[in-house]
């Protein structure tokens, strides 16, 4: 009676090794998942420690059942062998009545741990999403153009979402085109707006040579969208490297500064806010561009830089610009952020974006 009872304690023991056994290869699976996915340090570590449990009680299950194998052939007789036997069962027992709930929270487990991966790769998107959509509209490269100096910045006021944006590309063999822009509000859409109002005039200026008629087939285009009260101020200039000369138009954005023959002078606006008026009219102007000459563009949270009620302003980037005009354009980008972090004694809170073009 005893050897039976036993006998029936080591087949328990080794019954319920088997559940542990596909619960840890299981749980092996989910491990080696993780550790191939390079998948987040806590979650490989936790189902790291739910593998080892399961490989314990693994081995708990089979050492049980070979004890209780053993009594059974030896000449044990006594109430202790039976006592041995019931001990070894229970768990075992309690292991094969709860197999379901087992192999159902094994898959749970699996399910869960995949669910959190999922979602920390969303999480990681989100944070890498806007400074990626921020590297679209104002990259931190530009193209080398032959003939010219280029010095950029972009500095996103409060996150990383924002309308301002800009743009240098070659239009032809003998032309290039600069364009910065700025979309009221923060945020996603703004940035959408932004987006489309960058690409829409780069094609926009590979079709028309004058950039006032560019803006004007831009503001048609947009104003067909309805955004409410979203507006975009933009300025576009277009270099002619043979004509040596640079022709712009501007939707009341604040104005760029070109330095020539010894003088700063602004480029004021030449059309109405894009968005504003469906019908806007926008016309272009056109100035000598000669070697050496500097042209500076910037969205207005550089000029609104602001020390109790009083501006950086227009003034402050000029200035800026007649201190030292032959600075390369890197320094001279930085020069013009420091100074408007400086007069506002902190960080700037609006977003900006600087543009520096020489002519070399």
């Amino acid at each position: 009676m005893i050897r039976i009872v036993l006998g029936l304690a080591a087949l328990v023991c080794f019954a319920a090794a088997a559940v542990w056994i596909r619960a840890t290869l299981s749980r092996r699976a989910v491990t080696h998942r993780l550790a191939s996915e390079q998948s987040d340090p806590d979650l490989w570590r936790l189902a790291g420690a739910d593998e080892r449990r399961d490989l314990l009680l693994s081995i708990a299950s089979i050492a049980g059942g070979l004890v209780a194998a053993g009594l059974a052939i030896s000449d044990i007789e006594t109430n202790l062998g039976l006592g041995a036997g019931v001990v070894l069962a229970l768990p075992a027992i309690a292991t094969l009545v709860g197999r379901a709930r087992i192999t159902e929270g094994t898959r749970l487990a699996a399910a869960r741990s995949e669910v959190e991966q999922r979602a920390r790769e969303v999480l990681t998107q989100d944070e890498l999403a806007p400074l990626q959509w921020a590297a679209r509209l104002a990259p931190s490269a530009l193209p080398d153009l032959a003939g010219f100096e280029i010095g950029q910045a972009y500095q996103p006021g409060s996150g990383a979402m924002a309308g301002d944006f800009y743009d240098v590309f070659a239009v032809d063999d003998h032309r290039v085109a600069a364009v910065i822009g700025d979309v009221t509000g923060h945020g996603i859409e703004p940035s959408i707006t932004a987006l489309q109002a960058k690409y829409l005039l780069r094609a926009f200026l590979l079709q028309f040579r004058d950039p006032g008629q560019a803006l004007e087939q831009l503001n048609t285009q947009m104003s067909e969208l309805e955004r409410g009260e979203e507006f975009i101020s933009l300025c576009v200039l277009v270099f002619d490297t043979d004509a040596e000369t640079l022709r712009y138009a501007s939707a009341g954005h604040p104005a760029a500064f070109v330095w020539h023959s010894r003088e700063v002078r602004p480029l004021g606006a030449t059309g109405p806010l894009l968005m504003l008026d469906p019908r806007g009219n926008y016309h272009s102007r056109e100035i000598a561009w000669d070697l050496d000459d500097v042209v500076v563009m910037y969205t207005d949270g550089l000029a609104e830089a602001r020390n109790g009620d009083a501006l950086f302003g227009e003034d402050g980037v000029a200035s800026m610009i007649r201190r030292d005009p032959t600075a390369s354009p890197d320094v001279l980008t930085k020069s013009l952020l420091e100074a408007a972090r400086d007069f506002a004694g902190g960080p700037i809170t609006d977003d900006v974006a600087v543009l520096v073009l020489r002519r070399s």
